[in-house]
């Protein structure tokens, strides 16, 4: 069905993309017959997402900065330049990889689109390594968190797509 997000079982060479990855999920959204790239997909997830997920951004750098942690990948590699706080890691027009290693855990976000004449579909994979005993704790803490953030930034992909 168009426009409704369904967790999805991942479907990433997580080896090649985060190795030893010790947490992975994916969701899809079908978008009808409008063409996106992957570009375009991440750009609609991150930068277009509801308000309340930039407050809890901001929330989530004001409680890390005491610990050292990342708020942005900024000075990370980006060959693709920055999304948000995302750098691009690699990209073609059907698939985007972002993400940075940070002290405590490293992350990647896939975004990969497919589809025919009649329907395309986007996929959001997340990946995450933890390094040490604050990743482990940081990864618990935002799980609650997680799926609800990435339900909701992938139905923005829809709405200026219909």
């Amino acid at each position: 069905m168009t426009g409704t997000v369904r967790e999805v079982t991942p479907n990433v060479d997580a080896d090649s993309v985060l190795a030893g990855a010790q947490f992975i999920d994916a969701f899809r959204v079908e978008i009808g017959a409008a063409r996106v790239s992957a570009r375009e997909a991440c750009t609609r997830m991150v930068l277009h997402g509801p308000r309340w997920i930039d407050a809890m951004i901001r929330l989530r750098n004001i409680l890390v900065t005491p610990f050292g942690l990342k708020t942005s990948g900024e000075g990370a590699y980006a060959p693709g330049g920055l999304i948000g706080l995302f750098p691009v890691l690699s990209e073609t027009p059907e698939r985007l990889v972002a993400g940075f290693n940070d002290s405590h855990l490293d992350f990647r976000l896939v975004v990969d689109v497919a589809g025919d004449a009649a329907t395309h579909q986007v996929t959001s994979t997340t990946l995450v390594r933890t390094n040490n005993l604050l990743g482990r704790t940081y990864l618990t803490l935002i799980m609650p968190f997680h799926k609800l953030v990435v339900r909701s930034m992938m139905g923005c992909i829809v709405k200026p797509a219909q």
